[in-house]
């Protein structure tokens, strides 16, 4: 049955739809209308909608479907005008009661003032909202400290370890954890920095960890299966969990994470709710800032995040079009438009990278080196996406002898892991280059994870990848580059908005250029990501029972 609508659906959006209308009794027309209601139900979560919203005789005919009946059994459920596919109900509905449980264990602090007053240093003319932070979630089961680049969350958090460190009559089990390997790594060079100036004894700051790991391997992703090894019925051990990179953490993921939990344990998330939300469903740490209030804490000074860039990512995320378009077109040393081709401006980008594979350079070098530069797109596809610039770019370097191609592996070809492989420890959004392996005298990939050491995966092992001379910027989430070229679809399409932006601005750390036109990039300012969720709804219930 073919289903006539203006949405492009899937084979999998129809199949579904057609095998849940084929357990019906309804008549022709009737089948018609469920099968439009549930293949945008599968394209919405495909889109990262939790659910489907609902019109009266929308939820009518759902009544008259026959498979609402059994929460526990049916691919259906309806809750308000909400319509969900029963495993994303589950999610959310198992988050909220979880969230709540973290919400009512009270943590008794005595001697904390002492504390705080030797970890900051009284401001007398501005608000330290560090300090404000830590004074109030440590008291607290659950917390998120958010705020945007530079504003000190890791140093926050640091602190905030090492005074529940000094509270504790034992010393606390801590689990730090991040989305993907670079979130983790990152995570793990700012703890380490910021614990030497710890004003602290060396056993509290022995107690502090500096590992790092993925949430896939904190929770113990297993080959072919989408469950992990830790759940309700066997917890984590720990009795503290930070999170980074918060925002880019799905539905399904973090229900999972919190489910993990022992029942005594604290959980922190860290995060930039301005970013952009997963690419699964949900937008999770944007639910809980706006649905619990007090127990969110927003870092509002920037450090090291100052000037043009910033200037240009606040514009942006007040979605003021006039403004951030002004600081574009007039440009600067650190922000403007790109002018110049494309594909010769990431040839001189990428320059240093590929004298430093050449040369045999040491792989963290290299990796430096690669890091230096990124090109960011809005789309996977168009002449302007990903796969199309990739690929040009590619046969540039090859026309220029920079690289020799002898095949889809090449020496210094970048690549980007687009699927989960517990059985090699690659998670999706890790990131490594082809080399040259001397031991086994092959090709290899070579990464570096969290634990600070190397990484290597034959060719034959490396599960779905692609180039990675330019990424999508959702990719981009959890990692910073010294320059960035970020570049726009020439039409507009769903997938920019204000958030993608504001994401791809607040990558670079030093130098920032954009290719787009006026309208598009008005346009993308002006678009604001809103996903369909209960879960702000179900923890204000929760929240005030």
């Amino acid at each position: 049955m073919q289903i006539d609508s203006d949405v492009q659906f899937s084979r999998l959006d129809i199949a579904f739809s057609h095998f849940l209308s084929e357990r019906t009794c309804f008549q022709q027309q009737q089948k018609i209308e469920f099968e439009k209601l549930c293949a945008r139900l599968s394209n919405q979560q495909s889109e990262g909608h939790s659910c489907l919203l609902v019109n009266e005789s929308e939820q009518l005919l759902l009544q008259a479907s026959g498979l609402l009946l059994d929460k526990n059994n049916s691919a259906l459920i309806m809750e308000n005008n909400r319509l969900y596919l029963q495993r994303y109900w589950h999610y959310e509905n198992r988050l909220a009661i979880q969230i709540k449980n973290l919400l009512t264990r009270t943590v008794f602090v005595e001697g904390l003032d002492l504390l705080i007053s030797r970890y900051f240093i009284d401001l007398i003319d501005e608000i330290d909202w560090q300090r404000e932070a830590v004074k109030k979630a440590v008291a607290q089961s659950f917390c998120m400290i958010t705020g945007g680049p530079g504003t000190g969350k890791t140093s926050t958090v640091v602190k905030m370890l090492a005074i529940l460190q000094e509270l504790s009559e034992y010393p606390l089990h801590i689990a730090l954890a991040a989305p993907t390997g670079k979130a983790a790594m990152r995570l793990q060079q700012s703890l380490i920095q910021n614990k030497n100036s710890l004003p602290c004894s060396e056993y509290i700051k022995k107690q502090i960890p500096e590992t790092v790991s993925t949430l896939h391997y904190l929770l113990g992703a297993q080959r072919n299966s989408p469950f992990f090894k830790h759940n309700s019925q066997l917890p984590l051990v720990y009795d503290l969990v930070v999170v980074d990179e918060a925002s880019m953490v799905d539905l399904a993921l973090m229900s999972k994470l919190v489910d993990a939990l022992k029942p005594e344990a604290r959980l922190i998330l860290l995060g930039d709710k301005d970013q952009l939300s997963s690419v699964e469903s949900g937008a999770i740490l944007a639910d809980l800032t706006a649905s619990l209030p007090e127990h969110s804490y927003a870092l509002k000074k920037s450090y090291r995040f100052q000037g043009e860039i910033k200037a240009l990512a606040d514009a942006v995320n007040m979605q003021s079009v006039d403004k951030a378009w002004q600081l574009l077109e007039r440009g600067g040393n650190n922000i403007g438009l790109l002018k110049t081709d494309i594909i010769n401006s990431m040839v001189d980008g990428y320059d240093n990278y590929l004298k430093c594979v050449n040369n045999k350079s040491e792989l963290t070098e290299i990796f430096d080196a690669f890091n230096d530069f990124q090109v960011l797109c809005s789309n996977r596809k168009g002449e302007r996406g990903v796969i199309s610039i990739n690929d040009r770019f590619e046969k540039q370097l090859l026309k220029e002898n920079k690289v020799w191609l002898s095949g889809q592996w090449y020496i210094g070809r970048p690549v980007i892991v687009m699927e989960n492989s517990p059985s090699v420890s690659l998670y999706n959004g890790d990131v490594g280059i082809c080399l040259w392996d001397q031991e086994a005298n092959k090709l290899a990939a070579f990464f570096l994870p969290a634990d600070g050491g190397i990484k290597k995966v034959s060719i034959g092992r490396m599960p779905a990848n692609e180039t990675v001379f330019a990424m999508t910027i959702h990719k981009s989430q959890g990692s910073e580059f010294n320059e960035c070229l970020c570049v726009l679809a020439d039409k507009m399409n769903p997938v920019l908005s204000k958030e993608l932006l504001y994401t791809a601005i607040t990558r670079a750390k030093q130098k920032l250029r954009m290719i787009c036109e006026y309208s598009i990039f008005s346009q993308a300012v002006q678009q604001k990501v809103a996903r369909n969720s209960g879960l702000c709804e179900k923890l204000i219930a929760e929240n005030t029972e």
